[in-house]
């Protein structure tokens, strides 16, 4: 650049005397106003639009704070920064400082998702493996605070370049929310709208700190692995189907199906003895009293020993009471790290508390069992 350009440019802005900023991408959240040496002029006329908001930064000191208006900038309208430079009296002479314009709209439809899946513990299912992703919306609330914490001295910041931050503050509050939660696997699919907002008060807070607002917070789906649908599909099923109804069912297709084999007079026989099987065990189930085993002789129904009563443990973790769960999902609770040797449980019997390396049945989970010494003659 050659010496008359340094100079026409320096006339240009030095005569400048109107500051705005007229947004031309809606993606810009912070812009800032560029002039020679960063020189203003006294009295010179400051627009701010609505949907903006002036600040004045005084070698990186947050100043002066403008909303939407046409102000005169003088001693008047500038108090904080008249303070810091010092005027007593007023000023004649151009005055620097930095001004940066803020879009305080709202920007919506931005994206949030879980990256990789996250982990949850079902009393049902054990542990589980989910998915979500949604929609948030957000404005600047302090952009003064916005600036001197986020922004710096970067003159024209997007809302990409802050999009990040936000989606890895989402992700980690919205997991934490949801551990919390303990809600059945299957009811966070159906309950987005409630879980939504409690994962917008939880996440407010820390988007307040940088003085953004979190204007929505929507959850469009959570998802998990398909044979973990299967198998909710199948578990809600059986919840609601009357068992007996669906062994008699069972039955009567099977004796549908063997009435049709087509293996000629000697199948045409098989199929009839094994309708009179299920026709009997049929019969057995419906609880028809001249139902008889094939072969004509009635026998006494033998009931069934009782069923062993199933030992179940409750267990700590963080200072809360869980479960009751069996043996075997302990087993995967201590495998998983939920539970270590240290952890509490408690049992039907026992007197109080203990911890998992103090109980018998459990200490083969610490691995190294040893049998004990051969007893001597």
């Amino acid at each position: 650049m050659s010496i008359f350009d340094d100079i026409k440019q320096k006339l240009s802005h030095e005569f400048i005397d109107i500051i705005e900023w007229l947004d031309i991408n809606n993606e810009t959240i912070v812009h800032r106003f560029e002039r020679y040496q960063n020189e203003i002029k006294n009295n010179a006329q400051l627009i701010v639009r609505e949907g903006q908001t002036a600040v004045f930064i005084n070698e990186g000191q947050l100043a002066d704070v403008f909303k939407p208006g046409t102000y005169t900038l003088n001693t008047k309208n500038l108090p904080i920064l008249t303070t810091l430079k010092g005027w007593k009296y007023g000023f004649d002479s151009p005055f620097k400082a930095e001004i940066y314009f803020v879009n305080t709209r709202l920007f919506t439809d931005e994206k949030w998702g879980t990256k990789n899946p996250f982990m949850l513990s079902d009393d049902r299912f054990g542990l589980v493996e989910i998915r979500a992703f949604g929609t948030y919306s957000f404005r600047i609330s302090d952009p003064g605070k916005f600036i001197i914490d986020v922004v710096g001295t970067d003159g024209n910041f997007t809302n990409y370049e802050i999009n990040e931050h936000l989606k890895s503050l989402i992700v980690t509050r919205f997991t934490d929310t949801v551990g919390e939660a303990n809600l059945p696997i299957e009811l966070y699919a159906a309950n987005t709208s409630e879980l939504s907002e409690t994962c917008q008060v939880v996440m407010q807070p820390e988007f307040n700190r940088v003085g953004i607002e979190l204007e929505k917070f929507y959850i469009e789906n959570v998802s998990m692995p398909e044979e973990l649908k299967k198998e909710i599909f199948e578990y809600s099923r059986l919840d609601k189907l009357d068992m007996a109804k669906l062994a008699q069912f069972k039955a009567a297709k099977a004796m549908e199906l063997a009435a049709k084999n087509e293996g000629g007079t000697a199948g045409a026989g098989m199929g009839m003895g094994m309708g009179f099987v299920l026709a009997q065990q049929m019969g057995g189930l419906m609880g028809q009293p001249g139902a008889q085993p094939f072969g004509g002789q009635a026998t006494q129904p033998q009931a069934p020993p009782p069923i062993p009563a199933q030992v179940v443990y409750f267990y700590a973790v963080s200072g809360q009471q869980l479960g009751p769960v069996p043996y075997e999902k302990l087993k995967e609770l201590f495998a998983s790290r939920i539970i270590n040797r240290d952890s509490l449980i408690w049992k039907q019997g026992m007197a109080s508390w203990k911890e998992l390396k103090e109980i018998e049945e459990l200490k083969s989970f610490l691995g190294g069992n040893t049998p004990p010494p051969l007893p001597t003659s």
